[in-house]
């Protein structure tokens, strides 16, 4: 049996430790509040994504918890140097088991940083051309041009070529139309130029560009430039070639298509 003052000894120092790891995990817990609101603040002020601004604090907080969880076992003399060993070989595990995962996440960190494109963008992305409608941190949604929704992981999108055809506020509307050899080319120009010229959703500056850009096989080709705002886009492209067909039909000019003659030798 432990002498008396031996015990009263023993619980009294028991006591002053838990004491003193309460004292440290209620003190740590106060320090972090203040050092995640300060740092979330800041990336709010500079204009950081309010989701990538939650996640990167979520991550601050429970890495900061984890260091005063240790410094509190530390008062109760508790030996944390192989604790913080199991929990390195822990996170080596995890980080090779979530492999694809973590690449994801990083790859969502990069796009919400850089901002390659936003909601609402139309982008040609990870093998997918869409609008998109949600860019998370391990996958972005994008809906198709037929209403088809499309998750797409975050490594696949940052891993490859982006094309934002929302990024700048006019395209250029690149079409080649093909003439009969025989047809007036003069008049086709004046023609093409023209149906440019009264169409109002064709800027002026930069002026559309009409011009004689091969003699192929069959054909004389032009290539029709004209610059649109990017919303307007696939009206101009569509209702341009719906309009040359008609103007070059009122014309009488020509427009090629592929022809095969079959010639028989009649045996006598």
């Amino acid at each position: 049996m432990l002498p008396k003052d031996f015990s009263q000894e023993l619980l009294l120092e028991w006591g002053i430790s838990i004491g003193m790891a309460i004292v440290v995990f209620l003190v740590g817990r106060i320090v972090i509040n203040v050092i995640v609101k300060i740092a979330k603040h800041a990336m709010e002020k500079g204009g950081m994504d309010a989701l990538l601004v939650n996640f990167v604090s979520s991550i601050m907080r429970w890495v900061l918890m984890l260091f005063v969880i240790i410094a509190a076992l530390e008062q109760l003399g508790v030996d944390t140097t192989s604790l913080v060993a199991l929990l390195g070989a822990a996170g080596i595990a995890v980080g090779l088991a979530l492999k694809d995962s973590l690449q994801n996440f990083a790859s969502g960190v990069m796009l919400i940083v850089f901002r390659p494109f936003k909601n609402g963008d139309f982008v040609d992305a990870g093998g997918v051309t869409g609008v998109v409608e949600h860019i998370g941190i391990f996958t972005t949604t994008m809906k198709t041009g037929d209403n088809k929704e499309v998750i797409v992981p975050n490594g696949q999108v940052y891993g490859g070529t982006i094309t934002n055809f929302s990024a700048r506020s006019t395209r250029r509307v690149d079409m080649v139309v093909g003439i009969a050899y025989d047809a007036d080319i003069r008049k086709a120009k004046n023609i093409l130029l023209d149906i440019l010229n009264a169409d109002e959703r064709v800027l002026k500056d930069p002026a559309p560009v009409v011009a004689v850009s091969e003699l192929a096989d069959s054909s004389v080709n032009f290539v029709v430039r004209p610059w649109v705002n990017s919303g307007d886009y696939w009206a101009v492209l569509w209702d341009t070639n719906e309009k040359v067909k008609y103007a070059f039909d009122e014309a009488g000019i020509g427009i090629p298509f592929p022809q095969m003659e079959l010639h028989v030798n009649k045996a006598e």
